[in-house]
């Protein structure tokens, strides 16, 4: 399996497949196949492909992605700081404009990002942990982020990529 890890190469090919990728998107929508079926074949490509893929050789969500944190997030990423949690709040944290009781980083990249590590790894909130959340179910009802995380993640654009060979330009 050939994987594309170079960030500037997958950001170019996202451009240039923009309007593909959206195609692909509404492809998968319709795919008359069970969603299961893609569950499984997205599970599996993402298994053998972060095999292949070391994340925090990348660290590219840390840089352009906020993740969303809930109170117990909260709680357990400022114990791991040694931080009181109002303190960490008023400190690192904006409330998030979509859902008023949770809360994100307040810069981009992430705060306690250095170089590629998190500072605070053991501790971090469950969608860091989650990212690039390739693993849940129900993947076509969350193909709005998965195209727009594949500028942003070798790991979706690698899985995205072979997701449209096997099922897309087999049907062409």
């Amino acid at each position: 399996m050939r994987l594309e890890t170079d960030l500037t190469k997958i950001t170019r090919i996202a451009q240039e497949r923009k309007e593909e990728n959206w195609r692909f998107r509404s492809f998968l929508k319709a795919y008359d196949e069970a969603p299961r079926e893609i569950d499984r074949i997205v599970h599996d490509l993402y298994q053998r492909i972060s095999s292949e893929i070391d994340c925090q050789q990348c660290a590219n969500c840390c840089r352009k992605i906020q993740p969303i944190l809930n109170r117990k997030d909260i709680r357990v990423f400022s114990r791991g700081l040694g931080l009181d949690v109002n303190q960490f709040k008023e400190q690192f944290l904006v409330k998030d404009d979509e859902t008023p009781d949770k809360f994100r980083f307040n810069t981009l990249p992430c705060p306690f990002l250095r170089g590629n590590l998190c500072l605070n790894y053991e501790h971090r909130p469950q969608d860091c942990r989650s990212f690039p959340h390739l693993h849940k179910r129900d993947f076509t009802s969350r193909l709005w982020e998965v195209v727009e995380n594949y500028s942003l993640c070798p790991l979706v654009f690698n899985v995205y990529e072979y997701l449209k060979r096997e099922l897309w330009h087999k049907n062409w």
